[in-house]
């Protein structure tokens, strides 16, 4: 006999699937507004987030200095002003080999251009010089139509050095009455919350504090492994711009997967403009070669506690951020991703039913074995900064 479809079960299961979707658009709707709120309020969210990683990188060194007796004006106050100091001598150090090379990297710029045009006359292309003129003419041709929108970029690219220097001036000031005040923030917030949101909040906000901290002060310490052997290969091959190169590979650390391909690829380009093919498969060599270090034996041993997030997850993160946000974008994405993830974390805790007791094998009672409490039942916040 064949089977029919229940008219109770299908109606059930349509409410089902309508209440789902509703919540789920609701939710969708929700994250929009918060991004929208967010997007409306850039100037003054992203001084905060550039100041909330640059205090969880310099928060140890405050930490100890308190520690030792030092008072939190003067504890924050110092590591602020050397962390300046340190910048400063950063900048110094990127900025005097690129002025004193330029030359150089000018003229194999022209070099490896002429030896390009000399690989494309010959086979198979064969492309004549009226051919690689003409192609010339047209794109002076087209710069100096767009002269205007040239102009119109520059004088963006102006009123945007403008904004960073004003970022950069709020980031530092905010980090240092992070610094200051910071340890005294989660119990402030604790008693202006109502009901359990005084325990979940709080609790949530040092858990993403220390995951937080774990990234930026890791990819720190990977990215500046990644420069010194790297820079040390470059040095050692002969590739100028060698501290530029460095810093580049620092830096881009903090963008993971996307970040160590960017450096690597400006690195290969200007070993092979400057000194030809040989030594730029022999920097693309160590690059590798440094990579496979950094993947399967830096980052396993500094991130012994990782993020909890596959690799999959990060690549597609960092491709999701760059594509929302561009470099910023792909900056935020992982510590989002990983922030996420605490918080999701923490809401399964709260939502799984109690783990089942063992029973007592003892004779005449029935009291459990164990008397530990269920994962995620807290009642206290950890201590954080």
């Amino acid at each position: 006999m064949p089977t029919t479809v229940s008219a109770t079960k299908t109606r059930a299961a349509l409410r089902t699937s309508a209440r789902v979707s509703l919540e789920a658009l609701l939710v969708l709707l929700f994250t929009t507004v918060v991004l929208w709120v967010l997007g409306r309020m850039w100037p003054i969210v992203w001084p905060l987030v550039i100041a909330l990683l640059i205090t969880t990188l310099t928060w140890p060194v405050t930490r100890f200095l308190r520690r030792h007796g030092w008072p939190p004006g003067l504890a924050a106050s110092a590591v602020t002003v050397g962390f300046l100091l340190l910048a400063a001598g950063v900048v110094v150090l990127i900025a005097v080999p690129v002025a004193a090379q330029s030359g150089e990297l000018v003229t194999g710029v022209v070099g490896g251009l002429q030896q390009l045009r000399e690989w494309a006359s010959g086979p198979p292309l064969n492309i004549g010089d009226d051919e690689m003129s003409a192609a010339l003419d047209t794109a002076v041709g087209r710069v100096q139509d767009s002269m205007g929108s040239i102009v119109t970029a520059t004088v963006t690219g102006v009123g945007t050095l403008v904004n960073g220097l004003v970022t950069t001036v709020l980031a530092l000031f905010l980090m240092f009455f992070f610094l200051k005040d910071g340890p005294r923030f989660l119990p402030w917030l604790g008693r202006q919350l109502p009901g359990r949101l005084a325990t979940d909040v709080p609790v949530v906000a040092a858990r993403s504090w220390d995951t937080l901290g774990a990234f930026v002060r890791s990819q720190a310490f990977v990215g500046l492994l990644d420069a010194v052997f790297i820079g040390l290969g470059l040095w050692f091959v002969g590739v100028p711009l060698v501290l530029p190169l460095a810093a580049l590979t620092f830096v881009a650390a903090f963008v993971p997967i996307v970040g160590a391909l960017f450096a690597g690829f400006v690195a290969v380009l200007i070993a092979l403009v400057s000194n030809g093919p040989t030594d730029a498969l022999i920097v693309l060599a160590i690059i590798i070669v440094v990579q496979q270090l950094e993947g399967n034996v830096f980052q396993p041993m500094v991130q012994s506690r990782g993020l909890g997030l596959h690799a999959a997850v990060v690549l597609l993160a960092v491709t999701l951020g760059g594509s929302l946000a561009g470099i910023v974008g792909s900056l935020l994405a992982v510590p989002a991703a990983a922030l996420i993830a605490v918080g999701w974390t923490y809401l399964r805790e709260q939502l799984s039913d109690p783990a089942p007791q063992p029973e007592s094998d003892v004779p005449g009672t029935d009291e459990p074995v164990s008397d530990v409490p269920a994962p995620g039942r807290a009642a206290t916040a950890p201590e954080t900064a």
